[in-house]
């Protein structure tokens, strides 16, 4: 059965860390699912851009592709630009565009997989407040998507949970944890990075995190995170089934 490229589409940055993680996490996904052709486009900063990887492959004769924007949450990127550069991608393209990565429990897994990777026990839940530290957006939509994973998150067993910002929003990580510092039963605090790759924010978001006691990892080229990829990927192609089944 053919199948759809998956084109994965990165914010990129700056910072060589970002660009090498998400080779990773694209090469992860690879390996789970052999013979699914994989590619990688960043919005900015990184090779190849998205209208960059689009011509490619037009050039190569694909025709069908399932873009994935690489965001965890229902922001600017995904609403305006992500869309914006697919709508003049070239004509031969049947472009399918996936929905972001966030919210998922499969994220959530990965979060958990950090913090215990830095230290922590599952017995350790009761008594620490974590702090979920997201990128920020102006997007009350996003924004609103970041509290209720917090929600989430505090009925899980930790003691309490904030969510934070390293931009456009508040509070800021150091205030958190501040926070939960002063919050009864609270024995350590932890912060959790709900971002996918290093870069400027994810080191704002470590700096704020100096009074902690735990900080996690991004949750990077995780096991959980590639198989997001391919659940999303599905999911766009079982919508574009419905889709013509009922047309």
């Amino acid at each position: 059965m053919h199948r759809p490229v998956l084109l994965v589409i990165a914010h990129g940055s700056r910072d060589p860390r970002h660009a090498a993680t998400v080779d990773a996490l694209v090469r992860r996904a690879r390996t789970l699912r052999p013979g699914l052709r994989v590619e990688t486009a960043f919005l900015d900063f990184n090779a190849p851009s998205v209208p960059q990887a689009l011509d490619r492959l037009a050039l190569e004769g694909v025709r069908d592709v399932v873009a994935l924007p690489l965001l965890l949450t229902r922001a600017f990127h995904a609403k305006a630009d992500i869309p914006a550069v697919l709508d003049r991608a070239p004509a031969r393209l049947n472009i399918r565009l996936a929905d972001v990565l966030g919210p998922s429990p499969l994220l959530l897994a990965t979060l958990e997989r950090r913090l215990y990777e830095a230290g922590l026990s599952p017995a350790d839940r009761s008594s620490t407040g974590l702090v979920l530290a997201s990128a920020g957006s102006t997007d009350p939509e996003a924004i609103a998507v970041i509290a209720e994973i917090a929600r989430e998150l505090r009925h899980t067993g930790w003691c309490a949970v904030r969510p934070a910002f390293a931009s456009a929003a508040l509070p800021r990580t150091e205030d958190a944890v501040r926070e939960l510092r002063a919050t009864a039963g609270v024995r350590r605090v932890a912060v959790a990075p709900y971002v996918i790759a290093p870069g400027f924010l994810p080191d704002r978001i470590a700096r704020g995190a100096a009074h902690a006691d735990v900080l996690a990892g991004v949750l990077g080229a995780a096991p959980e995170v590639a198989r997001l990829l391919l659940v999303r990927y599905d999911q766009a192609r079982a919508r574009e089934s419905v889709t013509a089944l009922s047309a």
